[in-house]
């Protein structure tokens, strides 16, 4: 069985996110969608919060999973026997971060794969950072993230603004 571990902050997840645990499901015999506890951004969701929308985001997913994790992806990926990381790419400058990342976490596990998957041309243009920065402009966000996630933002963004 390989198992496959999809991390990243998810503060919220978008349809970009979906798209990419969808794709990835189709390849792999599990995906791990792990959300990161600690980030060092600003975030709005609790890691509970995020773990939750992420879950009922990918419900239909039989072969995907939400969990929380910190410390490094690596050692995460070793605990839950994962042999591959999954990271989307939108842009050239999102290919140098994660070839950065890449080559640090090979360096500490030479058996962990990373692949890279192309965001779809919907959704090229489209970060948590940015969709929260348009939510609290009070911007439409509606075809970006599943609705029980636009109203969580709604609650959250609108209300601390």
């Amino acid at each position: 069985m390989t198992i496959a571990v999809y991390p990243g902050s998810f503060d919220p997840v978008t349809n970009g996110h979906i798209d990419i645990a969808t794709r990835a499901s189709k390849l792999f015999d599990k995906i791990i969608i792990a959300v990161f506890d600690t980030p060092s951004k600003k975030l709005v969701f609790t890691t509970e919060e995020r773990v939750e929308l992420a879950t009922k985001a990918v419900d239909d997913l039989s072969n995907v999973k939400v969990v929380a994790f910190s410390g490094l992806i690596i050692h995460f990926a070793r605990q839950v026997n994962a042999k591959v990381m999954i990271r989307g790419l939108r842009m050239s400058a999102d290919f140098e971060r994660e070839f950065e990342m890449a080559m640090m976490n090979k360096k500490l596990d030479p058996d962990l794969e990373l692949i890279c998957f192309m965001a779809s041309q919907d959704y090229q243009f489209l970060s948590s950072s940015l969709l929260k920065e348009v939510a609290s402009l009070q911007g439409n966000i509606n075809d970006l993230v599943p609705e029980f996630v636009v109203k969580a933002i709604k609650r959250r963004v609108l209300t601390e603004m």
